[in-house]
């Protein structure tokens, strides 16, 4: 099988499960981010430190987002949009700006450096999935799927 299409469906089924549990439960199991993360989970071919990198990339995307949400922009959220040039629209703005800033901050001092996270933050910080359940189901399905990927077999 060609590396292009092992390499497509390894993505693929690192997106099955949670994508499955999604189904099951009809909880948020699946989201934007974890599409990319999937991607560079199956790319990076020095994996080392790379299921650290994710879980804690997306654990201080979670955490920025909420800081920013809750002290900014709490009860708005991307869904509903405020008007425009309203003082509601510019806090979520503010709220999506500063857990960017508040992301790449963490994800730097910590050493785990994963941009997908910093879509986790969005998500998150612009009131899409901001409850304190929404942080749990994020962090959930990125542990899932890299178990997964800790289970799938590696090339030689």
């Amino acid at each position: 099988m060609s590396r292009i299409i092992r390499d497509s469906l390894k993505v693929g089924l690192l997106l099955c499960v949670p994508g499955a549990i999604a189904w099951v439960t009809g909880r948020p199991f699946i989201f934007p981010s974890l599409g990319p993360s999937a991607f560079s989970l199956v790319m990076e071919k020095k994996p080392g430190d790379m299921l650290r990198t994710v879980i804690g990339g997306h654990l201080i995307g979670v955490v920025g987002g909420l800081l920013a949400y809750y002290t900014i922009a709490e009860e708005l959220d991307l869904g509903n949009l405020p008007p425009s040039l309203s003082l509601s629209l510019l806090r979520l703005a503010v709220s999506g700006v500063i857990s960017v800033i508040l992301t790449t901050a963490g994800m730097l001092a910590a050493g785990a450096r994963h941009p997908p996270a910093c879509a986790t933050t969005l998500i998150v910080s612009l009131g899409i999935m901001a409850t304190l359940r929404d942080a749990l189901f994020i962090m959930l399905a990125v542990i899932i799927m890299c178990a997964v990927h800790r289970l799938m077999p590696r090339e030689a």
